[in-house]
Parts: C-alpha cells; sequence; structure tokens
C-alpha cells in the first residue's frame, strides 16, 4: 500500500512539472488547495491508465517496438496521457492536454521526473 502511495506521489510531481513547463497542458482550479487535489485524482487515473491500458497497447505494438528500437514508447506515452486527459474531462476535473505534440513532450517529461522521483522516494511495502 506505501509502494502505491509513492508512485501517485512521484506521479502527481510529475505531472505537476509537465504542466508548470508546458503551457498547453492546463490545470485549473480556484485555490492551491484544489488544484493539488485535482492534480492526485489526475496521478490516479494516469496511474490506472497506465496500469491497465498501456500493457495491452504494449503486446498489441511489440513489432513497432522492435522495428523503432523502443522509440514508439513516447507514442505510447503520449497516447496514456492524452486518454488521462479525456478521462479527466470526463469526470469535470480541470486537467487538459492539448495536442498530440504537447502530449509527446509531456509524457517525455512526466517519464523523466517520475523516474527521478521513484529513485528518490522510499519503494518500501
Amino acid at each position: 500500500m506505501k509502494n502505491f502511495v509513492v508512485k501517485t506521489i512521484a506521479n502527481a510531481g510529475a505531472l505537476a512539472v509537465a504542466v508548470w513547463v508546458l503551457d498547453k497542458i492546463t490545470l485549473t482550479g480556484d485555490s492551491t488547495g484544489k488544484k493539488a487535489g485535482t492534480l492526485l485524482v489526475v496521478a490516479l487515473i494516469f496511474g490506472l491508465v497506465n496500469f491497465l491500458v498501456k500493457p495491452i497497447v504494449k503486446v498489441l505494438t511489440f513489432p513497432l517496438f522492435i522495428l523503432t528500437l523502443g522509440l514508439i514508447t513516447l507514442v505510447v506515452n503520449a497516447l496514456m496521457l492524452l486518454l488521462t486527459s479525456w478521462v479527466a474531462d470526463q469526470l469535470d476535473l480541470s486537467f487538459h492536454v492539448d495536442g498530440f505534440w504537447t502530449a509527446v513532450l509531456g509524457g517525455l517529461i512526466i517519464s523523466v521526473v517520475s523516474w527521478a522521483l521513484n529513485v528518490v522516494l522510499p519503494e518500501e511495502d
């Protein structure tokens, strides 16, 4: 359970960095607390999308992974971020990713920051 909380916090931090760096990834809210709460819910959605959908997409696109030497990972991460944005929109959360190329850059930023945070944060169960 602790590992799940740590990964969710790392995802929230990575999403916050992507929102801060890219102006086409937006997170709106009345107060900082509301933004933080929205960010945590979006991090949970992002974690669920990565847990449930991403493995299926990776299996279906396995030949592309071999053909592109893994560069298709950028596209898969972008699609997961766009799916997260769509789910957040369906739940009336104020998180939006505007466009595919923004999602590619956002996915790259989120991957790097999430990796760095997971290295720093404890990983005990």
